[in-house]
């Protein structure tokens, strides 16, 4: 009998739940399957760029499988429906009577695999799920009240307590497999039509920023481990340190995975998700974070169709100003912080964090857009953009979200950038035309300073947005609680 594993956000070898309980089955074969999906990508907004990058990482995996004897199916669907056709065709040519396959949250790939599941049942074939994206499956971290956590602090503490009885060591890489069992399946492969091994869709267009490899991410994994963990928490916020892991973009293509993650943070950090060093403890919440938004994307299903976690906020009178859109898009706020983070998006496809709550609460909060276009607007760029986190980050920026900041604290970008990136270095990196003025004189620009350097005006003054938001929410927020009461 021959295993067939479905490959999909989880494009490695190394710890893959589902790859590893297939290759278990030592006298039987092992193929893998991944899908192009553009049509569906594009629907869901990603990136011309993200595309790129997840199929050299496809590239890359089939590299990878073929040096363990395993061939994998390249395969070109137009949506996620098609996708499960054209497995129903496959596993019927083969004669497979098992899968296996890691879980994806979103809305959906949880229909596509309900309706897989379904053809499964009817057909006899075994099916095997495993929750590889989260460390403690999502659902399975409640209240006393039995009921999903909507603020953080209170889910890290019950999540950390079940994530030491269920936390275990990565997986390692699985051993080769016998040629000669799988010379035969690839032989009955390639003798289907349609199933051709020697020509994949796709080809490979390198990223010099992102090498889409499993030895890269973990390269950069221990990098980051040995040379900047430990003073995390003391640099993260600051933009020109090169301070953070930036292994986001690995997670979201599944080159590596949170567990491989955790067990080198618990490595330095004496065995403890926390009160070890500091910035390990910081950097293990983070992850923890990445956690809970996809707990969230569970338990309230809304959030993958655009809605609000706070349904009040769903009145919040946004602008809509395409003007003000466009040039926060393009870097041309006239706040030189929001405009070097956006330009940072746009050549590196990737936004250090305290820089994205800066630029998303001042899209929502100082021009008064929907937080929905921002959402999209990163979700094209961002390389390590995925729902959960993309969206959870912009509805707590936009205090619309679960553990959202109070409405009415609302970022002063001038400052932020004065506390952050004192130097103005950060700055001076994205935007040039402001290099050669000092560097207090970076973050505000007088009108003489902007005029000469070529750089654009504020396009609101901060007192002025600051009160309009506060009004703006105060009024919505108002009139709900008073529809409740008269209800």
């Amino acid at each position: 009998m021959t295993q067939l594993v479905w490959f999909r956000t989880d494009l490695r070898s190394r710890d893959n739940p589902a790859l590893w309980h297939a290759c278990k089955h030592i006298e039987e074969g092992v193929v893998g399957v991944v899908f192009v999906t553009r049509q569906q990508w594009l629907q869901h907004g990603l990136g011309e760029r993200k595309i790129q990058l997840m199929e050299n990482t496809m590239l890359a995996l089939k590299t990878e499988l073929e040096s363990l004897n395993i061939p994998l199916l390249i395969l070109t669907a137009n949506t996620f429906a098609d996708c499960n056709q054209i497995l129903q065709r496959i596993i019927i040519q083969l004669n497979i009577r098992s899968v296996a396959f890691n879980i994806e949250y979103e809305v959906n790939e949880r229909r596509r695999d309900i309706e897989f599941g379904r053809w499964c049942r009817e057909q006899e074939i075994s099916l095997y799920k495993f929750h590889d994206q989260c460390v403690v499956p999502p659902g399975e971290v409640r209240t006393k009240q039995d009921l999903p956590f909507k603020v953080f602090t209170p889910f890290k503490r019950a999540w950390m307590q079940q994530a030491e009885s269920v936390i275990a060591a990565p997986l390692p890489r699985p051993e080769q497999r016998d040629q000669k069992i799988q010379s035969a399946l690839t032989d009955l492969i390639k003798a289907q039509s349609g199933l051709l091994l020697s020509a994949p869709p796709i080809k490979a267009v390198a990223d010099p920023l992102w090498p889409a490899t499993e030895d890269e991410a973990h390269l950069r994994l221990n990098r980051f481990a040995e040379e900047r963990g430990c003073a995390y928490k003391q640099l993260r916020d600051f933009p020109a340190e090169d301070a953070t892991s930036r292994l986001s973009v690995y997670l979201s293509l599944g080159l590596i995975s949170v567990r491989q993650c955790l067990h080198v943070a618990l490595d330095h950090n004496n065995g403890r998700f926390t009160g070890g060093s500091p910035g390990f403890d910081s950097w293990i919440s983070e992850l923890i974070w990445r956690e809970f938004y996809r707990h969230l994307l569970v338990a309230f299903p809304q959030l993958c169709k655009h809605k609000a976690f706070k349904p009040d906020t769903e009145q919040v009178p946004w602008r809509n100003s395409e003007a003000d859109f466009k040039a926060w898009c393009e870097g041309r706020t006239g706040y030189p912080v929001v405009d070097a983070a956006q330009k940072q998006l746009i050549a590196e496809g990737w936004m250090h964090n305290r820089l994205r709550m800066i630029s998303a609460m001042f899209l929502t909060k100082h021009l008064l857009i929907d937080w929905r276009k921002g959402e999209v607007f990163f979700n094209q760029w961002l390389l390590d953009a995925d729902l959960a986190s993309n969206n959870g980050g912009w509805q707590w920026s936009a205090s619309t979200g679960a553990d959202g900041v109070p409405y009415f604290r609302i970022f002063n970008p001038t400052t932020q950038s004065q506390r952050f990136d004192a130097s103005g270095d950060f700055i001076a990196r994205y935007i040039p035309e402001l290099i050669n003025l000092p560097g207090a004189s970076r973050h505000q620009p007088d009108n003489l300073q902007r005029q000469r350097c070529g750089y654009p005006p504020p396009l609101v003054e901060h007192k002025f947005a600051r009160q309009r938001a506060l009004d703006a929410f105060k009024q919505t927020l108002t009139t709900a609680n008073a529809g409740d009461e008269h209800e």
